[in-house]
């Protein structure tokens, strides 16, 4: 059987994409806009998806298609309750950004602990330049030694936060499923790292039941110090609660590589914000050029794998 391969969004992955091993036909768009998603995967046997949305309506529309191969870690675009109902196998990435996420949610916490925008913006207006002595002292800075993280999603992601913390001196608290009837061994009830935590970073994927994870509950029962950064997924925060909670001064930061809607191109409240504890990245956390490598190479492999009858990365 030959396949016909459609990469809807090939521009969301800069890297060498090798051609499977097996006979094939190839397809590739920069973009794809909703609205010419079934007409441009109507003959497609494997359609390549990174964020284009496949609801089951439209999936029930494409019979010849027999693999989804999702090119990124999280699969919330797509049906996969529908997908296993009828059927149809779904493949992921996996720790292919072991190292890019973590640094740069590393990145976020000293950048936010050690005051750098608001310290840069201060030398930008020229405050150091009319400063009395050889420097000033207008934002509280506070070291990564001693302070605890606390992290949900004990993953590779999460997992690599925890290594590059504790190389730092922080002591690590893994959460609990906010959910949960009862606590497993190592980690600690949610609430009790809400209350704990100097910073909270979150690791976890977008499923129902971690949609709206931190509203403003949550932000209200953290530290008044403590800093949230979010490499995950938008939608784990309520993003209004949280440009109140930065406005009121209910926590002392945020740092955050997602939103809700990507891109935001009918706005967002955390885009009002123009404060210097607050640090918006536009969704490149994943995106080192080592990381991506790794992504595209995996995603072929995992092609080759289905057509060859294993299992490899199935989340349906």
């Amino acid at each position: 059987m030959e396949h016909h391969i459609i990469f809807l969004e090939r521009d969301s992955i800069r890297a060498v994409i090798r051609r499977p091993d097996f006979p094939h036909r190839w397809s590739e768009y920069p973009c794809t806009a909703p609205a010419d998603v079934h007409e441009r995967l109507h003959d497609a046997t494997i359609a390549i998806v990174n964020k284009v949305v496949l609801s089951g309506g439209l999936l029930a529309r494409l019979p010849n298609l027999r693999l989804i191969a999702e090119a990124a870690t999280g699969a919330d675009n797509i049906d996969l309750a529908w997908c296993r109902e009828h059927g149809l196998p779904v493949t992921n990435i996996r720790g292919y950004a072991a190292s890019s996420v973590p640094e740069h949610a590393l990145m976020l916490i000293l950048a936010l602990r050690r005051q750098l925008p608001a310290y840069r913006a201060d030398v930008l207006a020229g405050k150091w330049q009319q400063a009395p002595l050889f420097c000033f002292f207008d934002h509280p800075i506070r070291d990564l030694s001693g302070a605890t993280l606390g992290l949900i999603g004990r993953g590779s992601l999460g997992g690599g936060v925890a290594r590059l913390a504790e190389a730092f001196g922080m002591s690590v608290l893994w959460g609990e499923r906010k959910s949960a009837t009862a606590v497993r061994e190592g980690y600690v009830p949610f609430g009790e790292l809400l209350a704990r935590a100097d910073v909270i970073s979150l690791h976890c994927p977008l499923t129902p039941e971690t949609r709206g994870l931190i509203g403003a509950a949550e932000l209200s029962a953290m530290k008044r110090d403590a800093l949230l950064i979010n490499t995950a997924r938008g939608g784990l925060v309520d993003e209004a609660a949280l440009a109140w909670a930065l406005r009121e001064g209910w926590i002392a930061g945020a740092g955050f590589d997602v939103l809700a809607v990507e891109p935001p191109a009918q706005g967002n409240p955390l885009l009002e914000l123009n404060v210097p504890n607050f640090i918006l990245t536009p969704h490149v956390a994943w995106a080192s050029e080592a990381a991506m490598q790794t992504l595209a190479d995996q995603l072929i492999a995992n092609t080759e794998a289905f057509v060859r009858g294993e299992e490899r990365n199935r989340v349906a």
